[in-house]
């Protein structure tokens, strides 16, 4: 064979597994973007949902709210069981059946909750057959995430773990977005009457179509090459038992629990809580969550292409200090009648940003966390046990904290609670804080340029 024939070849190997990447990425992007859009729906409308299935049980505005966030908290808690669930089986069988499995489930029931009779015409049935839906939903989403991440990681060329992470994230700003465009729109278009009747029902019904095309990418694709090629961390010489992965996955936990309670608290709950702490009503409030999220999206790539060349840690660990510090300023500006739409946008934006610092890195300093053979269980189970305390009960803690304590300021001290501990744990867990990480699968083998043997956990 000659060189060029010898290179036509290698280009044309190069572009099949370019080709496999951006698919890879494509498949496990579009699921977290029809599970998150679905998650900001349900909160953005969260007090029309309120009204319309919890209110006729008893109580007043404040406490139908409470039931509906105990029901989106529910949904979280299930998320461990959906991770321990579906990714035992990705891990044995691999990535492409268990997902498309999980976007069919995370679909049919997202619909259905646009399909679902109020209390007025369902009575006492309405608020559980809501609440059985949000079951299945935190069981979908338990898989998506970790299946999700190690699908896109494990494609990704080397030195881009991060960046390719990233579109996770990245696609959850985009589910929020479009979440809050068409709860936005469909409050704006119609009227308190109608939204309240039936046009609540139309942004569940809107996830059938994306779950359709998010089906269509995950039919044709292909295994990831690492799980393909059977590589495990048994083949790497490595070895962990259930107490190892049980101490690695609570490590986990406290490194993303600021991310999950600043990104819910200032991306999802933040409607609801403009509007019966502020008394906004639901379009300013919803509109106010735009600049947000634009912000969080804005940020994500940028924080992972960055984690690339600094490693995961130090880009979270600033995020997580940033949010501690400015957390309750930021807050007070929003509720200070004197500040400016503008100045408010920006402080909305800058809070937005700040989550997306951590939020960019987060699933590859996951998923370099475990070895292949137990890397959708590992990481899925962090990232949901550290979303159904963190993020499913901020609605919860932070509606009935501001209702029994009467302090305006309790969603930014939850907030800069959870970054504190995180912090704490980036900064002083295992491993070193100030360097890059190492490949999947290669954890205890080679050596990087400067001679340094790498960790098992992944960190250089």
């Amino acid at each position: 064979m000659g060189y060029a024939e010898g290179r036509g070849a290698g280009d044309g190997a190069g572009s099949r597994a370019r080709a496999r990447a951006v698919r890879a990425v494509a498949a496990g992007s579009v699921g977290n973007l029809v599970e998150w859009y679905e998650f900001g729906v349900y909160g953005f409308l969260a007090t029309v949902l309120a009204d319309r299935f919890f209110t006729p049980a008893g109580g007043g505005a404040v406490e139908a709210l409470v039931r509906t966030y105990a029901a989106f908290a529910l949904a979280f808690f299930f998320r461990p069981l959906g991770a321990a669930l579906f990714g035992t089986l990705g891990d044995r069988i691999g990535r492409r059946p268990v997902l498309i499995g999980v976007i069919t489930l995370m679909t049919a029931s997202t619909a259905l909750i646009g399909m679902l009779p109020t209390y007025a015409t369902a009575g006492a049935a309405a608020p559980w057959l809501l609440t059985l839906l949000r079951v299945f939903q935190g069981l979908s989403a338990g898989g998506e995430f970790g299946g999700a991440v190690a699908l896109m990681t494990e494609s990704a060329p080397p030195g881009r773990r991060g960046l390719y992470g990233a579109w996770q994230s990245f696609t959850v700003a985009l589910g929020l977005l479009a979440g809050a465009g068409v709860a936005t729109a469909t409050a704006t278009l119609l009227t308190p009457a109608q939204l309240a009747d039936w046009g609540w029902r139309l942004p569940f019904l809107l996830a059938l179509p994306l779950g359709l095309v998010a089906l269509w990418l995950r039919v044709g694709l292909d295994e990831a090459p690492r799980v393909r090629d059977g590589r495990s961390d048994r083949a790497d010489g490595r070895s962990g038992g259930t107490g190892v992965v049980a101490r690695v996955v609570l490590t986990a936990v406290g490194r993303v629990m600021g991310w999950s309670a600043a990104g819910y608290t200032f991306l999802v709950v933040l409607p609801s809580y403009l509007q019966l702490t502020l008394h906004a009503d639901v379009r300013q409030a919803l509109l106010a969550t735009v600049p947000a999220t634009l912000g969080f999206a804005v940020a994500i790539l940028p924080a992972g292409l960055l984690s690339d060349r600094v490693g995961r840690r130090p880009v979270m660990l600033t995020g997580a200090l940033l949010v501690t510090a400015l957390a309750v300023p930021l807050l007070r500006l929003l509720q200070d009648h004197g500040t400016s739409a503008a100045v408010k946008g920006a402080a909305t934006a800058a809070a937005g940003a700040v989550v997306g610092l951590m939020a960019g890195p987060g699933p590859a300093l996951l998923a370099e966390m475990f070895p292949a053979r137990v890397r959708w269980t590992g990481l899925g189970l962090a990232y949901s046990l550290s979303n159904a305390v963190f993020s499913g009960c901020a609605g919860l803690i932070v509606t009935e904290a501001v209702r029994r304590t009467g302090n305006a300021d309790a969603p930014a001290y939850y907030a800069a609670a959870a970054c504190a501990v995180s912090a704490l744990v980036l900064a002083w867990g295992p491993g070193r804080t100030g360097t890059r990480v190492g490949e999947p699968g290669e954890e205890t083998r080679g050596e990087d340029r400067s001679g340094e043997r790498r960790t098992g956990s992944g960190e250089r």
